[in-house]
């Protein structure tokens, strides 16, 4: 993922900056949500309807040196109340520790659930 530098920086208006991350920490975007859900029932529930916390899905974009079990194109389930946001190029994204990811859906099935997205 790249980055342009700030116009004020050393390095210059131009300069596109790549982002890595590091140690065990992994840059996830969450889909854009209208708002409201469907059911698998087909009921459409409002977004102002008050519900339990959610976790939600999310893509990883970038992942440390040290996380051993996530990889860049998974997606992964977490707590999004728990986790920092960052804004790159005026789009939101979440930084969280790979200790913070619940459950990982990907195409590898070796201890999967049986249950798929």
């Amino acid at each position: 993922m790249t980055l342009v530098a700030e116009p004020n920086s050393s390095v210059g208006p131009d300069a596109k900056l790549e982002i890595q991350m590091l140690h065990d920490r992994v840059l996830v975007r969450v889909p854009r949500d209208d708002g409201e859900r469907r059911s698998g029932g087909g009921i459409v529930i409002p977004a102002t309807a008050q519900v339990a916390r959610r976790l939600s899905w999310g893509d990883v974009l970038g992942v440390g040196n040290n996380v051993r079990n996530v990889k860049v194109a998974d997606r992964v389930l977490f707590n999004p109340e728990d986790q920092l946001e960052v804004e790159i190029q005026g789009e939101s994204y979440l930084v969280m520790r790979e200790r913070d990811i619940h459950a990982v859906a990907s195409e590898r099935t070796e201890h999967g659930t049986g249950l798929y997205l």
